[in-house]
């Protein structure tokens, strides 16, 4: 008989998982996870050993009777786990950087969740978390996946149709972010702050938000109307919202939608920061470097701070936040991607939404929002479609489909456009799309041909 609960952490290496071990310490008395098995791929293994000796570090000084198990062996990982958690990243930093450089050469907007670089990183990342899934039902099948790799509401969306995993949650770390700069910009505490969040993952908003219960929407809305005020994330530039444009809109933005509603200004200071050296994928580099070297020193044992300069930041901490919930059925409020189920009216009830829930042990129950108000429906369902078609591309390998993804991305100006940005990006990633190259040496071979 198990004493404890199992986790497997599947892309134990990132830089994030020290964050994750500090959640598991923290709540160790109400959440008695006895192990937790770290897995990681080949290219991986080194990070893994860094980061998962931090790991025991971490344990060891903290006294908490949690085993740390490291290995390249997913199977071994997932066999009879409690929680499977998921924070990988196909094709590394380097896939990153490609998402955000060859769409700047068109003119279009370069962003790992965002855009052509949201389309890739799906149809890279779907195909695995799927192959993740069938292994789960076989050898963990009462687990929940907790999936916080991105773009998180396609990846939930995705395991929802196209698998027989139906305890899956996938998690942001916008809703939580946003929760910590009102929390900030007021300075009262993150436990008093409530918002009522609706939309999908990184296409989110704030429809109201409470202080200790009591509306304070309209205060936080000219709030960050000042520049100085604005609540966004290390990966985002801010830019300040139009006063007379949020007091309409009369919602909270996240932080993505700075690429929807200011699409020229971000473009244009992408293409600056690229030709003054680089994309963010390089930033992020750079910080990861700076974090393993940090993580390699043997005297340290606890998760540094220099870790939230990742764009990722929190993450970790809505995940064990949100496990703790879920084991102890504590029924409070969190926003996490799981299916709508009549939440949303105006999106498909079978359709994954990034939604305020009440957390039990059953799972997330979402809070019933009905319509979003007229001003932001048509963009929400604009995404939506766009999510719903990538997916499709994702698992059935279709050129078309994923032309078709593109294009009706509003980030797209065009098919035209859309297509030179398809084919470069298809053979960017060729490594990383085998469900694509079939269909689309065909498909190059009867275009020559004509």
């Amino acid at each position: 008989m198990k004493k404890g609960l199992k986790i497997a952490t599947i892309g134990g290496g990132s830089s994030y998982t020290p964050e994750l071990i500090e959640g598991f310490i923290n709540y160790h008395k109400e959440l008695p996870v006895s192990e937790i098995w770290l897995v990681d791929i080949e290219e991986g293994k080194e990070k893994l050993e860094i980061v998962g000796n931090l790991a025991k570090r971490m344990v060891e000084k903290a006294g908490v009777p949690i085993d740390i198990h490291l290995t390249l062996d997913r199977k071994a990982a997932l066999k009879d786990a409690d929680y499977v958690t998921t924070q990988l990243r196909v094709g590394l930093l380097e896939a990153r950087a490609k998402d955000e450089r060859i769409p700047l050469k068109y003119g279009v907007l370069g962003q790992e969740t965002n855009g052509p670089g949201g389309l890739f990183k799906a149809l890279r990342t779907i195909p695995v978390i799927l192959d993740i899934c069938r292994e789960m039902e076989e050898l963990c099948p009462d687990a929940w996946l907790i999936n916080f790799t991105n773009p998180a509401g396609m990846i939930t969306e995705a395991v929802l149709r196209y698998s027989n995993i139906k305890r899956v949650v996938g998690l942001c770390n916008v809703p939580i972010g946003m929760e910590m700069g009102v929390a900030h910009l007021l300075n009262v505490d993150h436990e008093r702050v409530r918002i009522d969040f609706a939309g999908l993952n990184h296409m989110v908003y704030g429809l109201d938000v409470f202080v200790d219960g009591v509306s304070v929407k309209d205060k936080v809305i000219q709030l960050i109307t000042d520049p100085d005020n604005s609540i966004t994330m290390n990966n985002i530039h801010a830019m300040g919202w139009e006063p007379e444009f949020l007091k309409a809109l009369n919602l909270f933005p996240c932080p993505y939608h700075n690429y929807y509603y200011k699409t020229g200004d971000m473009l244009e200071e992408e293409l600056k920061t690229f030709k003054e050296g680089g994309t963010r994928a390089e930033v992020v580099k750079q910080l990861e470097h700076d974090l393993f070297e940090l993580y390699k020193d043997p005297k340290l044992a606890i998760k540094p701070p220099q870790l939230e300069k990742r764009g990722g930041a929190y993450y970790s901490d809505a995940a064990v936040r949100l496990i703790h919930s879920m084991y102890t059925d504590k029924r409070d409020i969190q926003a996490v991607n799981t299916m709508n189920n009549g939440a949303i009216a105006s999106i498909p009830n079978d359709s994954a939404v990034e939604i305020s829930c009440v957390i039990t042990k059953d799972g997330p129950k979402p809070l019933a929002f009905g319509d979003l108000p007229v001003a932001v429906r048509g963009l929400v369902q604009q995404i939506k479609s766009f999510e719903r078609v990538t997916i499709e591309a994702a698992v059935t390998g279709d050129y078309d489909t994923a032309l078709l993804a593109m294009t009706i991305n509003p980030l797209v100006p065009s098919d035209r456009v859309g297509k030179m940005i398809l084919d470069e990006m298809l053979e960017a990633h060729k490594e990383y799309l085998p469900q694509f190259f079939k269909s689309y040496e065909v498909k190059k071979e009867t275009s020559a041909l004509n």
